[in-house]
């Protein structure tokens, strides 16, 4: 995504981290960095103003539930994998294997 204009922090960089930009896990200098770029790019602060909404709705909608200790640790772990850009396998292999299921009796 961009808007065709040449940018001091480019688009990618921008919005790879603008998950961590909207949690304010981003160092104050990237902070600035891609505040400005917001105000330049209209595609990435469109993309942002969407991000942000989807979060306000996810926490209105869901922030009063309690996570599952074992379930914000898979979370976690894919988090890491991705940002360490490990491939991410498509099954889950961090799931416990489904119990068998007994054969129907006659």
């Amino acid at each position: 995504m961009s808007c065709g204009e040449p940018h001091e922090t480019d688009c990618s960089e921008v919005l790879d981290h603008l998950y961590e930009f909207l949690d304010s896990e981003v160092p104050d200098v990237d902070r600035v960095k891609f505040k400005q770029h917001f105000e330049e790019c209209s595609p990435c602060l469109e993309k942002y103003g969407l991000e942000e909404a989807v979060k306000k709705l996810v926490k209105r909608c869901c922030g009063h539930d309690d996570v599952p200790t074992d379930l914000r640790a898979k979370v976690l772990g894919r988090l890491d994998l991705i940002r360490s850009g490990q491939a991410v396998p498509e099954h889950d292999v961090t799931a416990a294997e489904p119990a068998p299921v007994a054969p129907q009796e006659r």
